[in-house]
């Protein structure tokens, strides 16, 4: 018999201080200005971990990533809730309004850079959050769109 054995993880939203910050200034990662626009409905939304309903406000900006500085740390576009909101799931985990998207998750290393990474289908993501934590060189995680490469948020190793 044999016994499967599942890494402890944490899932990290867009940290709460970051999104205060462009909401203050109206200034994004690249000092660009946000845009603020209705949803139309399944806009990913990397405050809360789940995806818009039709009629919320929301800002659209570039956001880097949590990752060392160095040339894999990059800004890209990401959506959050234009107001306060009450963020992801307490309970934690892996988002469940997310369960079934296939994502790509990203590996990174102390110095920042891509150490490897794999695409799941959704079905089972803890498998491959394991399977990519397992490998002591590996830091984070950040689980990506597959079609157009976003960042949606990162996973990280829980202490303890």
């Amino acid at each position: 018999m044999t016994a499967a054995t599942r890494t402890t993880f944490l899932v990290r939203p867009l940290p709460a201080g970051a999104l205060a910050g462009v909401r203050a200034t109206g200034r994004d990662a690249a000092g660009q200005p946000v845009e603020r626009l209705t949803a139309e409905g399944g806009e990913p939304l990397r405050c809360c971990l789940r995806d818009a309903t039709p009629g919320e406000p929301l800002l659209l900006f570039g956001y880097a990533p949590p990752a060392a500085a160095g040339p894999y740390r990059e800004v890209g576009p990401i959506f959050a809730h234009g107001a306060d909101c009450p963020g992801p799931d307490p309970a934690g985990g892996y988002p469940a309004a997310w369960r079934g998207r296939p994502q790509v998750l990203r590996a990174y290393d102390r110095r920042g850079r891509i150490h490897g990474g794999r695409q799941h289908d959704g079905s089972d993501p803890e498998e491959v959050i394991a399977a990519l934590l397992a490998d002591p060189a590996v830091v984070a995680l950040h689980s990506r769109n597959v079609v157009y490469g976003c960042y949606m948020f990162t996973v990280e190793r829980a202490e303890g």
